[in-house]
Formats: C-alpha cells, sequence, structure tokens
C-alpha cells in the first residue's frame, strides 16, 4: 500500500501525496448503520468494489445492523490488521468514531458523505462511483491527520484515557453554573478560566465545535492544538493556538458538575480537583481524497462562503 509517510511528527506537516499507488486489494466498508435505507447504497458500493478487482468486507456491527452479510465481517481491530482502506459512508461522526479506532493501523480513510456537513467524509455519493474506482486503482491524494491524547487524573492516579480525533472538550453540565478551570502548559500556569467549558482541538476538529464557541480555522495539515473558551466570563479569555508538541493541564477548581468527553462520543464526570492532561498523540491518520481535492473549495462549500465566478475560484 503506498501512502504519504509523516517520518517526523514533531516537525511540520507533509505535502499531500498525489503520486499514483499500487491498488488497493481489500477494501472494508463501515455505514452509519442507525440512517434509515443506509443498506441501498452500501450494497450498491461493495458491487462497485467488487466490479473493480477488489475484495470487500464489512464492518461487524454494520452488517449485523444492515443485514448484509453475504461478505466477510471484522470487527476494527481485524479490519486494522487486514484491510488496505477503509470507505466510510456516513457522517463526520461515522468517520470519527472508526479513525480512533484505526489509530496506528497503516489503514487510510475515504469519506462518501451520507450526511450534512461533511468536512471529512467530503466525497458526495452521487459522485462515489466515479470517484471511488479511480481512488481505489491508486489515484488519489492523501493527508496526514493528528489526534489527541488525554487521561484524567484523580488523586494522583490515571481513572481515564482516550483519544479524540477533533477534540477534548471539557464543560458543565446543562443545568449547573460556570465551571472555573485552572489551566497550564507544558506545566506553567496560564490562567484561571470561569466559563461554560474549555475546547482543545485539533486542526481538523477547528471547524467543529471549536468554530461554533469563536475558535479559528487551522488548515488540517498543521500540526498545533487551540484552546478555545467556551462563554467565557471575562472576554479577554481568547483562544490561543499553541505548538504542536504543548502538553495542556485543566484542573477543575470548582464545578457542581463537569464532565470531559472526546469527540462527543465518549465522556466521564469530573470531580473538583480532577486534571485533564492533553497531548499531541504519537499515533496519526491518513485521508484520503480524490485527485484535484482543495481544502478552501471544501471551506467555501460547507460553510457557504461567497465565490467569485472565476474559472479556476481564485482572485
Amino acid at each position: 500500500m503506498v501512502m504519504a509517510v509523516w517520518s517526523n511528527p514533531g516537525m511540520s506537516a507533509p505535502p499531500k501525496s498525489s503520486a499514483p499507488g499500487a491498488p488497493f486489494r481489500t477494501v472494508a466498508l463501515i455505514g452509519r448503520y442507525s440512517t434509515a435505507g443506509i443498506e441501498g447504497p452500501l450494497e450498491n458500493l461493495a458491487s462497485c468494489i467488487l466490479k473493480n478487482g477488489q475484495d470487500v468486507v464489512f464492518e461487524r456491527e454494520t452488517a449485523l445492523a444492515t443485514g448484509l452479510t453475504d461478505y466477510p465481517a471484522l470487527s476494527a481491530e481485524e479490519i486494522g490488521r487486514q484491510a488496505d482502506v477503509a470507505v466510510v459512508l456516513g457522517g463526520d461522526g461515522t468517520l470519527l468514531g472508526l479513525a480512533r479506532q484505526l489509530a496506528g493501523f497503516d489503514v487510510p480513510l475515504i469519506g462518501v458523505n451520507h450526511g450534512r456537513l461533511g468536512f471529512m467524509t467530503d466525497i458526495p455519493l452521487e459522485d462515489v462511483h466515479n470517484v471511488l474506482p479511480e481512488m481505489l486503482q491508486g489515484r488519489y491524494e492523501c493527508e496526514t491527520r493528528m489526534l489527541l491524547e488525554s487521561r484524567v487524573v484523580r488523586d494522583g492516579a490515571d481513572i481515564f484515557s482516550a483519544l479524540a480525533f477533533n477534540d477534548v472538550v471539557v464543560n458543565r453540565s446543562g443545568i449547573s453554573g460556570m465551571v472555573e478551570l485552572a489551566v497550564s502548559v507544558d506545566g506553567y500556569f496560564m490562567y484561571n478560566q470561569r466559563s461554560d467549558g474549555l475546547i482543545v482541538s485539533t486542526p481538523t476538529g477547528s471547524t467543529a465545535y471549536a468554530l461554533s464557541a469563536g475558535g479559528p480555522i487551522l488548515h488540517p495539515t498543521l500540526s498545533g492544538l487551540v484552546l478555545v473558551p467556551i462563554a467565557p466570563h471575562a472576554l479577554s479569555n481568547r483562544p490561543i493556538v499553541l505548538p504542536h508538541d504543548a502538553e495542556v493541564s485543566i484542573e477543575v477548581a470548582t464545578a457542581r458538575d463537569a464532565s470531559v468527553n472526546f469527540d462527543m462520543q465518549s465522556l466521564t464526570s469530573l470531580l473538583p480537583g480532577d486534571r485533564i492532561v492533553v497531548r499531541r498523540a504519537a499515533k496519526t491518520i491518513n485521508l484520503l481524497h480524490p485527485v484535484g481535492y482543495n481544502y478552501y473549495a471544501t471551506l467555501r462549500k460547507k460553510l457557504h462562503w461567497h465565490e467569485y465566478p472565476t474559472e479556476d475560484n481564485r482572485l
């Protein structure tokens, strides 16, 4: 399998790779199986892949929930060990969940949008039969995306740990008051913050919750972290972009009911005195895009930015 390789994750991000590679052999299919009627598009995708000369396996939960049991059904770990590429049919949330499970395996992801926004699942379903065969034959562009690793420390012991592709969010419950957080970076105290919470985001996650909270958009091939306060009491608490090797420590000073969540998909409750330690993970994920993919065009489309009617979309 030919993919872009980032040999030194402590330095700058890799350029996108679009050089032709070897065709993929085994393709895993994963779908957002809670979506009504997704069986048809998944079966069509499987047929398209088979006609293209690849073998098809299904993620086990997808196969069981949709009744598509004519193909081998594998766990996420088995997909990581046996598949050459994974095609995700759903929204960004579906891809986020799989990405965390496949982090550390040499299996890139292709996202087919069957959701609403789709920053990462960027291939429209109506285009997939034209686009996917080319990609599976080795003609694609590859981006390496960073993840976060986080642990919750209580009384000196780790009580929870998780990876995050988008963000780690410390926040209050819907009925409690503000939380007070003591934030340090690399062992240096930065500030006490009273707010509804704090987001630690990857560049990939900068277009998710962090964007809604007023954070900056970071190009996804950057390697920094961004801290974004959620409705801070002091207007001087502003978003800040940190270096790629920064370690962020967030201590819950006071909170009646607080929690920390990871990509909005796993969470744990917090007590006063708990510390959440966040840093860049050693594991990365590779996302594949069609040749000609342009991140700025994706921003323009998804965020409904005004377009100038020029042929090449440049001023």
